[in-house]
């Protein structure tokens, strides 16, 4: 389990939190790991009504870790645990609840398409620079955000890289609302617990009809990550990474 997850529970709600400011907060696969096995145990635990994901102040997630990505574009082809967390957000039993603040690039954003309820401050920029990396979307995202943002809105952030700031991204649709700095944490944490007192199986029946057959959404998860794992293989990408980490050196 990695030290940069920190999970925790706070009555019925569990709270799990990506805690690696230094390298704002960019996943590892050993973070992937951690959060999958919180998720799948939360669901699995009668006294867990629901999830919150938290990051730190100024910091969501920075995205993937790209050493990982580049050990894959250099012919790593051990398993990416990133896939197995986006099969449990897509299965989750549970509403998951997200507070986010700063910023949420890449998997930053798109986990966010599968919150029941997000909560962003004024300063917060939701982006995801997949093509730009020479990748392609991940995490549903591609089925997700279209019907979320409409297909203009939703090119425009996964193919074209536009960022989203914290009021348009409500604006479109893709989180609940914005809040001060000094009162995200709480909020979520409020809106969480108050989901944690509804009556559990009238609440599961009403977020299985509004998420409808989530099988449908694994399948477009796993073709995504087809696509992406050869994506990370190309000459594309390897050049992108390569000249990424070159300028994290300079």
């Amino acid at each position: 389990m990695s030290e940069h997850i920190i999970v925790e529970r706070r009555g019925a709600v569990q709270l799990i939190r990506m805690n690696r400011p230094d390298k704002k907060n960019a996943i590892t696969s050993a973070m992937y790991a951690s959060m999958t096995k919180a998720l799948v145990d939360g669901d699995a635990d009668d006294e867990v009504r629901a999830h919150l994901i938290l990051g730190v102040p100024g910091i969501f997630s920075a995205g993937n870790d790209v050493a990982d990505f580049m050990a894959v574009a250099m012919g790593d082809d051990g398993p990416l645990d990133a896939f197995g967390f986006l099969i449990a957000l897509a299965r989750l039993q549970k509403p998951l609840v997200s507070g986010v603040d700063g910023i949420a690039v890449g998997i930053g954003t798109t986990i966010n398409l599968h919150c029941d309820l997000t909560f962003a401050t004024p300063r917060t920029e939701f982006r995801t620079p997949f093509v730009d990396l020479g990748l392609v979307p991940e995490a549903g995202s591609s089925l997700i955000a279209p019907m979320v943002l409409g297909r203009q809105n939703a090119f425009a952030l996964l193919a074209l890289g536009e960022g989203l700031s914290a009021e348009k991204a409500k604006a479109a649709g893709l989180i609940y609302d914005v809040v001060p700095e000094e009162e995200l944490e709480a909020t979520a944490f409020a809106a969480a617990e108050r989901i944690a007192q509804k009556p559990p199986q009238a609440l599961k029946i009403a977020r299985d009809l509004i998420l409808g057959d989530r099988e449908v959404l694994v399948a477009r998860i796993r073709e995504e990550g087809e696509h992406f794992r050869e994506r990370l293989k190309s000459d594309e990408a390897r050049n992108a990474f390569m000249a990424f980490m070159s300028r994290k050196k300079g």
